[in-house]
């Protein structure tokens, strides 16, 4: 069985990301003091978000790897929907800066200086950006990490900007049309709220309890695939994602007649085949005879109301018997 991820191990990718945020903000800085462009100042401002949201990530891993305990008996892998969240939210608030910023310069458009040399500085950011962003995409998904996810795809955001701006103050001095440096401001403040709410979308879900992706959901379905037959059954399969730790959990059906050590070493079989092939994963199983007609009135998460066979009614008075 795979060894379960530790939030610990991903902090360092954290840290990258929060060096990564300070030395672009420093260079983005520079250009837009050199150069005096809103949409320059725009790439900065974003800058500054993506180190805002570095440090969150970095918090709330630290809160994600602390060990369950009494109140939290599932861990607090979900700290991690936060994280993403609150970088969804600040997205959305540099957008807000970013709107206003181009407006202004848009009804009182000023000339650019030092172009060349603004340029060069921001594509420099930009290359860097593009090495942690891609390097953090292939963590994220090896790790299942949302956090680390949320974090790439907003440096991936702030590549494109970057490129968008450079692209269009070339077109500005290639032109000399003024405004179209704070049109290019407007429209990655469209993109950076459009990744915004993403992000927020995608946190949102993970915090209402959505079940796993279909693709790991077919490798559950497929794993109970070869392990039923006439006298084993399944049914009640659910799952859920957490953080980075992914949960299932479903019923298995056998003959009444069965041992409960053969009940028991059938499901931890089954548990250990989820288990190796989906990685990371919390298996619930429940034993129930085939022949008890509860059994398979026992599918919803919430029964309708108490449901007592005869056989159990019977055992409840024998073992309450002095």
């Amino acid at each position: 069985m795979p060894a379960p991820i530790k939030h610990t191990s991903i902090n360092r990718f954290a840290w990258l990301s929060v060096a990564a945020a300070v030395i672009t903000i420093s260079l983005k800085l520079l250009a837009y003091i050199l150069t005096d462009s809103v949409s320059l100042l725009s790439d900065a401002l974003e800058a500054f978000v993506n180190l805002a949201g570095a440090i969150m990530l970095l918090a709330m891993l630290t809160i994600a790897s602390r060990p369950a305990d009494e109140d939290h008996a599932y861990g607090h892998t979900k700290a991690e929907y936060f994280s993403s969240g609150a970088e969804g939210m600040l997205i959305l608030f540099a957008a807000l800066g970013i709107i206003i910023s181009a407006v202004l310069r848009l009804i009182n458009p000023q000339p650019l200086d030092k172009v060349g040399l603004g340029l060069a500085i921001s594509t420099i950011a930009a290359l860097i950006n593009l090495g942690v962003a891609q390097f953090l995409l292939r963590v994220s998904k090896k790790k299942n990490a949302i956090s680390l996810e949320a974090n790439a795809h907003h440096l991936m955001t702030d590549v494109w900007t970057t490129v968008g701006v450079l692209v269009g103050i070339i077109f500005v001095v290639l032109t000399g049309w003024l405004r179209l440096d704070p049109i290019i401001a407007l429209m990655v403040g469209a993109n950076i709220i459009w990744t915004g709410i993403r992000l927020v979308r995608k946190s949102a879900q993970g915090l209402m309890d959505t079940a796993l992706p279909e693709a790991e959901q077919r490798i559950v379905l497929n794993s109970l695939k070869k392990f039923q037959t006439n006298e084993v059954h399944f049914h009640a399969v659910r799952s859920r994602q957490s953080g980075m730790r992914r949960f299932v959990s479903f019923h298995v059906l056998v003959p009444g007649n069965w041992s409960i050590q053969d009940g028991h070493q059938l499901l931890e079989t089954i548990e250990n085949e989820i288990r190796q092939r989906l990685g990371n994963v919390t298996v619930f199983t429940h034993l129930e005879p085939l022949e008890d007609p509860t059994s398979w009135e026992d599918i919803n998460l919430d029964r309708p109301g108490p449901i007592i066979s005869k056989r159990h009614k019977n055992l409840s008075k024998k073992s309450n018997r002095p």
